[in-house]
């Protein structure tokens, strides 16, 4: 009995099927790790504008604290130990506030850097969740023109993977 000729372009769907099963794997690990990179900046942007947050509340106590002193000293008796004294508290009181200030400057221009980080991550992560969509799609219709004997299925499949590689490349590169 003799076998049945061997088609060769099915090796080559065979072939061109676990190249993409590999890059479409691969783009789903970078996936996975750019997502969980987003998951931690955003925790990390949070936390910052907690801080920040904090500091405000702080930096208007002593303002109160500040506004508190000053009406007293206006109020206050003539001696001069006490307007002394009320000087000087309102004076820490006004480094305070400046301090605050400062730290609030510095933690938004920290959480400001996170967001932008941030941002960036989310683009490498949807570059390659799209790589892995289209290659998952060639992979598929490169499975189905096997099965059908179908070449122009593959070649639409290949089409589709060559798309889901600029992608994946795109992941990496950023290009687009």
């Amino acid at each position: 009995m003799a076998e049945p000729p061997k088609e060769t372009w099915l090796q080559w769907v065979a072939l061109t099927t676990t190249i993409l099963a590999v890059c479409a794997a691969i783009s789903s690990l970078k996936a996975s790790s750019y997502s969980t990179r987003v998951q931690i900046h955003t925790t990390r942007e949070a936390n910052h504008w907690a801080y920040y947050q904090s500091k405000s509340i702080k930096e208007h106590s002593f303002q109160i604290n500040r506004d508190i002193l000053t009406y007293a000293q206006l109020l206050s008796s003539p001696n001069p130990q006490v307007q002394q004294f009320l000087a000087a508290k309102i004076k820490d009181y006004d480094k305070e506030i400046s301090r605050y200030g400062q730290e609030k400057k510095q933690i938004k221009t920290e959480a400001e850097t996170i967001i932008k980080e941030q941002e960036e991550l989310k683009r490498h992560n949807a570059a390659f969740a799209l790589a892995v969509m289209l290659l998952q799609i060639g992979i598929m219709m490169s499975a189905v023109a096997a099965l059908i004997k179908r070449k122009m299925m593959w070649a639409a499949g290949l089409a589709l993977s060559a798309v889901g590689l600029v992608y994946m490349g795109n992941g990496f590169f950023l290009w687009f």
